[in-house]
């Protein structure tokens, strides 16, 4: 990043090369919808660009990385006014009652309730766990990444899990 910041813009490709993943992931965790997370990756690229000359290369690459993806993902649904929220049904509705998707369903229920409770989330709970769980962030990274404490994110990673359990819990109920 450093070489980007002082000019040399052909290094930005290896950046996007190694972080285009990781960014759909979060993305696509906070929203469900794949079309909106690959323009969100883009728009953290664009951002990074423009902005490069903040970088200052004392910190992590990625934490300030993710720190552009949060406020990409922030100003677009505020921009948007949308909130994603699925229930159950359209989640039925998506699996359709083929044979094979039913077989399908039933091999990957966990995986399915999981996904469904995660997403009934509030959204700063669903992120936090999205990157310390999924992108296997530390606390003292998500911590530079939100703006708070390592042991304030301690607080709040174990806070979303417990309310993670008890919607999977539900969830389980009524299934």
């Amino acid at each position: 990043m450093i070489k980007v910041r002082d000019g040399h813009l052909d290094t930005l490709g290896l950046l996007f090369a190694r972080y285009k993943k990781p960014l759909f992931g979060f993305f696509y965790g906070m929203n469900r919808d794949e079309e909106l997370s690959e323009d969100l990756v883009q728009n953290v690229f664009y951002r990074i660009l423009k902005y490069r000359y903040l970088f200052r290369g004392d910190g992590d690459f990625r934490t300030w990385m993710f720190h552009i993806a949060r406020n990409v993902n922030h100003d677009n649904f505020r921009k948007n006014k949308f909130r994603h929220k699925e229930s159950i049904e359209n989640w039925q509705e998506r699996l359709g009652t083929d044979e094979n998707r039913v077989t399908e369903y039933q091999k990957d229920e966990e995986r399915q309730l999981l996904e469904l409770a995660m997403h009934r989330l509030p959204e700063d709970k669903r992120e936090i766990l999205l990157l310390s769980k999924y992108q296997d962030k530390k606390y003292k990274e998500i911590g530079e990444i939100l703006g708070c404490s390592e042991g304030a994110v301690k607080v709040k990673v174990f806070r979303a899990l417990q309310e993670l359990k008890a919607v999977y819990a539900e969830l389980e109920k009524q299934f």
